[in-house]
């Protein structure tokens, strides 16, 4: 005979505390002392043939009396569930509902912190009340035992209320610090013409960019008698350090001497005129590309198993030729420090490359840091000689690096001639494997003339694969 699990219970607290000597023989039931006769015992343990031992008909209706019980204590616990639960839901409702409300006023008041249009004081103010109502929300109510002890909405909740917070109070006190450090400032009324300032300045000036330099807290701290232990500076690469530590002369004259004079000769030779400021301009903008992006640590990104492929290179080229020209442009009225933006892109890790890949230098594990440092280095050195030669010496230099290296590249004279050469071939290939975007020739050219990373990543690793563009 089959007991349930829930009926041996029932079973024990029916079992005699003393029982005779027929019951632990098997002559009679333990639980209604009747002889067995022809009925089968069944043994009850602690072993199958010694213990005590019941009839069919007694356990039957221990467990059936144990079934009605348990079925029983299963109604009251769902019932006591649903009653709990319909009391507990609107408390747990209520608590996210304080916790949200005090998230979106913390999130509002680090926004006009910020956006600059409400006046320092009145986001003194809000910060106040704002303070009370975080205090006002209570600890998170305690769930009823039979629902989830860990609630991770509450949690999740309650954790992004406090960033909220963190986030406020930093947003006006950078604002507040900033307002008393303007209202210390003297008034210079004179600046108001040249600054542009609407009618009815007070005559201080927004002082909310200035930065130190990353020494000067500590320097600060020690005039106060607070000593902190400054960070160790980063190292430069040998290149760098071989550099600087040249003498200012030595350095003028071994940076780029007579390039005034060579390189023009140089360009000419290649078709490019060094007084026509729009193609010098591209030239350099090639160059400034090759030399410090696509030369040297990307090739190991590039040979790596996950590293991007030939058309993936290929479109970021193109669209870090646009913006070097455009930093390049911007430096010429405004220094070599607007080729900073240029290395932003060029080595920022987590932006995903151009023509629709989905490839990041994140991704990578070896040389990445090497990478970012190349790319510094060769626009430092280009920023350098800007600065002691000028500007036309920076695109002198970039540029005739780019008509030795990569003379039909895009944005170079010979591009041109390298898409006619390439459309002939193309024509001629098997294209029944080759991406939807290359199927309009006509487009294909057009595209490839003004701007190749329109056609996509895997359009150009096909057309490079093809070895079309030399």
């Amino acid at each position: 005979m089959h007991i349930p699990n829930y009926a041996y219970a029932m079973i024990r607290s029916a079992l005699p505390t003393v029982p005779l000597s027929r019951q632990v023989g098997a002559l009679d039931c333990c639980l209604c002392d009747k002889p067995f006769e022809n009925r089968p015992p069944v043994p009850l343990g602690p072993t199958p043939e010694s213990g005590l031992f019941g009839c069919h008909p007694c356990l039957t209706r221990l467990v059936a009396r144990a079934r009605r019980a348990r079925d029983a204590a299963l109604t009251q616990d769902a019932e006591r569930a649903r009653t709990e639960s319909a009391t507990w839901l609107p408390v747990r409702e209520r608590h996210l509902g304080r916790l949200d409300s005090a998230r979106q006023a913390a999130e509002a008041v680090a926004g006009l912190a910020r956006d600059g249009d409400t006046e320092p004081l009145q986001v003194a103010w809000l910060l106040v009340p704002l303070e009370s109502a975080y205090a006002s929300v209570p600890e998170a109510p305690e769930p009823p035992t039979s629902a989830e002890r860990e609630d991770s909405e509450l949690r999740d909740e309650a954790f992004r209320l406090d960033l909220a917070m963190i986030t406020a109070r930093e947003a006006v006190a950078e604002r507040l610090a900033y307002h008393l450090i303007n209202e210390a400032q003297p008034e210079e009324p004179e600046m108001c013409e040249e600054l542009e300032c609407l009618e009815g300045c007070s005559g201080r000036h927004d002082s909310s960019h200035i930065d130190c330099g990353p020494d000067a807290v500590f320097e600060d701290l020690a005039k106060r008698g607070i000593t902190v232990e400054q960070p160790e500076p980063e190292p430069l690469s040998p290149r760098l350090a071989a550099l600087l530590g040249r003498t200012e002369a030595e350095e003028r004259d071994s940076l780029l001497p007579d390039i005034e004079e060579q390189s023009p000769v140089v360009l000419a030779h290649f078709g490019i005129d060094a007084d026509d400021t729009d193609a010098l301009v591209s030239a350099a903008a090639v160059g400034l590309v090759v030399d410090a992006w696509r030369e040297g640590p990307l090739d190991v990104i590039h040979a790596a198993d996950d590293g991007p492929s030939d058309g993936e290179i290929f479109a970021q080229s193109i669209d870090l030729y646009r913006r070097a020209r455009a930093a390049l442009v911007a430096a010429r009225e405004d220094g070599p420090e607007m080729l900073l933006a240029f290395v932003a892109v060029a080595s920022d890790l987590d932006l995903p490359w151009a023509g629709g890949s989905r490839f990041t230098l994140r991704a990578m594990s070896e040389s990445v840091a090497e990478f970012v440092q190349h790319v510094d280095d060769r626009v430092w050195f280009t920023a350098e000689v800007m600065r002691e030669q000028g500007w036309r010496a920076g695109l002198l230099h970039r540029a005739t690096s780019a008509v030795f290296k990569v003379p039909t590249h895009f944005g170079m004279p010979g591009w041109p001639g390298a898409v006619a050469s390439a459309m002939d071939r193309l024509a001629v290939l098997d294209m029944s494997g080759a991406p939807e975007a290359l199927t309009d020739l006509a487009a294909v050219e057009a595209a490839l003339v003004e701007a190749p990373g329109q056609l996509g990543a895997d359009a150009l690793d096909w057309v490079s694969r093809q070895a079309l563009l030399g």
